[in-house]
């Protein structure tokens, strides 16, 4: 195939690497022909474990990358001295444009701090969010911004507003999605400063489906396709999702085996219930973008296993094939000749 959809992907970042980096990897490539990775990072351990599967050889190169950048360093520092680290190599490759797409479950400060001086922002873009896909009763909803720009200003969440719709109706299919701002009420007058500030500039964008206010609660219920917030806040709504999660499900499972009666209704709701439980699981819906960047740079978990790397990789082909950065600079530079 002439034309692949090209991935540099950091074998050496996360909890798990290389040996779940590498297995998501090789499971993104048998999943889609579209894709050729490069897993950037130390050769022989890559290598290693690269020999346990059989894989199309064409699709997967190994880039060698001799630095690694740990979670505890200071994320400018790392990035400026750690030239030959695989976070550095793998993001140059986007910038040099030998790859479409970069994929990382390593240190989120330096990929946030890479992402902008490395691979750089599209003209226009004040500031870069990440954006992650939330489970909901409707499908998935995308929390923009979780992590990226705790001091965020008024221009900043219109920004947000605008790149998630983008993203939600060419990647995800959603028509006209629904955009609201996070809010302790309904009411328009409720909220601090930057939420008072930015209402009025959400209702006068004619570019997005704005539906006002959402609170917390109303989240996993779907009522919103895009959900807009500062940094602090998406953050604290991330991991609380995540942490309320994964405790039902682990209660669940505990209380189905918790006596004969429950394991015998277990066995008889299992096909349902394993696939409820499924959608609702965060490593199903891969990392999240870095949306306003002159390349694709998806954040995936820290703790990412292979299904997560995997999905953080199959994710960049529909980001890819749509243009989403083309859109975003044709919307970005609109607006601002207005």
């Amino acid at each position: 195939m002439n034309e692949w959809i090209k991935v540099a992907v950091d074998a050496m970042g996360g909890d798990n690497a290389p040996a779940e980096i590498v297995k998501g990897a090789i499971d993104a490539v048998l999943a889609s022909k579209k894709l050729k990775v490069y897993l950037v990072g130390r050769k022989d351990a890559v290598e290693t474990e690269l020999s346990k599967y059989s894989f199309p050889a064409e699709q997967v190169e190994v880039v060698h990358a001799e630095e690694v950048i740990e979670m505890a360093e200071p994320p400018v520092m790392a990035i400026r001295r750690k030239k030959e680290s695989s976070i550095v190599v793998a993001m140059n490759m986007v910038k040099r444009g030998e790859c479409d797409a970069y994929v990382s479950a390593g240190s989120t400060g330096a990929n946030l701090v890479g992402g902008q001086l490395i691979v750089g922002r599209i003209r226009g873009v004040e500031r870069p969010p990440l954006a992650p896909l939330l489970p909901t009763a409707k499908g998935t909803s995308l929390l923009v911004d979780c992590g990226a720009n705790v001091d965020a200003r008024p221009s900043h969440l219109v920004q947000f507003a605008k790149m998630g719709s983008i993203y939600m109706e060419h990647v995800m299919g959603i028509k006209n999605p629904k955009v609201a701002i996070v809010n302790i009420g309904s009411e328009e007058e409720k909220g601090n400063a930057l939420v008072k500030e930015t209402y009025p500039l959400l209702k006068e964008c004619t570019d997005i489906n704005f539906i006002g206010s959402i609170e917390a609660r109303d989240i996993p219920s779907g009522y919103a396709d895009v959900i807009v917030c500062e940094a602090f806040v998406g953050n604290v709504i991330l991991k609380l999702y995540e942490g309320v999660g994964a405790t039902l499900i682990k209660e669940v499972k505990r209380g189905m085996m918790s006596s004969l009666r429950s394991k015998i209704g277990a066995l008889l709701v299992k096909p349902a219930l394993k696939q409820t439980l499924k959608r609702f699981d965060t490593e199903e819906h891969g990392g999240a973008p870095m949306l306003g960047l002159n390349g694709l740079v998806v954040k995936s978990h820290g703790s990412s296993n292979a299904v997560e790397i995997k999905n953080s990789i199959l994710q960049c082909i529909t980001f890819t094939e749509q243009d989403i950065n083309g859109k975003i600079r044709e919307n970005i530079s609109v607006a601002k000749e207005q």
